[in-house]
């Protein structure tokens, strides 16, 4: 998996487009860890309790192991420098995930966003923006919320 992950992020970066079916996978993995980086990275506050969080939630969402989240964490942040819109990014989300799937997506997003304690205005507005861009109303968008501050607080 992790030289897959390196393999996909070099064909990327050479601007090759021999990306196969098989990688659709690694491609969607990236995209999801790459919308989760651009969460964390809106308040300019990007720490290492963050960077942990998001291992965590990729490790479990895509039954990764840590070295394999780590790796797709850090390429995820090579993407997140590079890329000038998230456009690629969430259409992937939409094009690969069911409707179940995509609401799951933005549940893990509000779990980043909430890792610092604090919703920033941009990060509620990016949650407003992706949410839409993978066609997650704001009805699910709102109770996927819920449910994470919902966890959050038990877990206090």
């Amino acid at each position: 998996m992790i030289n897959r992950i390196n393999l996909l992020l070099s064909k990327a970066r050479s601007g090759r487009g021999d990306v196969s079916e098989d990688d659709t996978a690694e491609q969607v993995h990236l995209a999801a860890a790459v919308l989760l980086v651009e969460a964390a990275w809106l308040d300019q506050d990007f720490d290492d309790t963050e960077r942990c969080h998001i291992v965590d939630v990729v490790s479990g969402r895509f039954g990764l192991t840590r070295e394999e989240a780590e790796t797709l964490m850090a390429a995820a942040e090579e993407q997140v420098h590079a890329a000038t819109q998230i456009l690629p990014f969430t259409r992937m989300i939409k094009d690969h995930f069911s409707h179940e799937e995509r609401v799951e997506m933005v549940e893990m997003l509000w779990q980043v966003v909430y890792a610092d304690g604090v919703l920033h205005d941009h990060e509620a507005a990016l949650m407003r923006q992706i949410s839409g861009l993978i066609y997650v109303s704001d009805q699910e968008r709102g109770a996927a919320r819920k449910r994470v501050l919902a966890k959050l607080e038990a877990s206090a």
